[in-house]
C-alpha cells in the first residue's frame, strides 16, 4: 500500500514539513513519486518514521540518527556498529529515566506533604512544611 505526504504524516504523527526535512537530511530515502511527481510512501517506511521517532523521543541527537540511517542502507555489514548505537543510546535513556524516577519521588514526597499541610489546615493532624 501506498501513501501520500499527507497521509504519511497523519500515520506518524509527524507534520509534512517534519517528513520533507527528515528527507533533506538523509534520515529517510527520497520516497518514490506518482506520475505528478507527488511523494508516495510505502508501509516500509511507515515503519521506519515510527522508529525514528522513538530515537526522537528518547532523546537520540539527529547526528546519530543521520549515522544510523546511513549504516542502514549500507545492510548487514554495517549491523555491528549499527547495534552498538542502540545499546549506548538505551544506556543513556537508563539513566534518564532513574534520574526521572529520583525526581518523581521529590515531586510525590512534596505533593504528600503539601496534602498533609492541607489536613492540618482543616483541622486534622498537622505537618511541619520542610524547605525548598
Amino acid at each position: 500500500m501506498t501513501y501520500a505526504i499527507a497521509q504519511a504524516a497523519e500515520h506518524s504523527g509527524l507534520s509534512i514539513d517534519t517528513l520533507r526535512y527528515y528527507e533533506r537530511i538523509g534520515l529517510v530515502d527520497p520516497p518514490a513519486r506518482d506520475a505528478a511527481g507527488r511523494r508516495l510512501y510505502t508501509d516500509g517506511d511507515l515503519a521506519w518514521l515510527e522508529f525514528l521517532t522513538k530515537l526522537r523521543t528518547t532523546g537520540m541527537p539527529i547526528r546519530l540518527m543521520r549515522e544510523y540511517a546511513q549504516l542502514r542502507r549500507k545492510g548487514e555489514a554495517t549491523a555491528g556498529r549499527r547495534k552498538q548505537i542502540l545499546l549506548e543510546h538505551r544506556a543513556d535513556v537508563r539513566r534518564r529515566i532513574a534520574e526521572l524516577k529520583a525526581c518523581l519521588e521529590v515531586l510525590d514526597f512534596k505533593i504528600d506533604n503539601y496534602a498533609a499541610i492541607e489536613a492540618g489546615l482543616t483541622g486534622k493532624t498537622h505537618v511541619q512544611e520542610v524547605s525548598a
